[in-house]
């Protein structure tokens, strides 16, 4: 059984279309409020958002295979993954991800 490092060419191909989409769903949020715009005001507001998406999307969104459980953890976490969306991979990946996203409840409670 491997690391939570390493992929196996089945479970990188599970690992990219779940990325994938996650991703698309990002875009797609964004792009549904940029064609909302119908100010000039609106407009500069859009283009900070913008700003800020594409350093969270570059933070959040990192397709290391090291880094992996750890981006779908926050992911699930966020509610952008549904865990359900990753039962294809081993149950070492799935425990990995799940203690991830444990962890990132248990920040959230120290937080408030």
């Amino acid at each position: 059984m491997g690391s939570a490092t390493e992929w196996s060419t089945g479970e990188k191909k599970i690992a990219r279309r779940v990325f994938e989409a996650a991703l698309a769903a990002a875009i797609a949020d964004f792009k549904a409020r940029a064609a909302a715009v119908s100010t000039p005001m609106e407009m500069w507001t859009i283009g900070e958002d913008l700003r800020r998406q594409r350093r969270e999307i570059d933070q959040r969104f990192d397709y290391r295979y090291s880094q992996l459980t750890h981006v779908f953890a926050e992911l699930i976490h966020l509610g952008l993954v549904d865990e359900a969306a990753l039962a294809e991979l081993p149950e070492a990946k799935r425990a990995d991800i799940r203690r991830g996203v444990s962890f990132m409840k248990r920040l959230d409670g120290a937080e408030e």
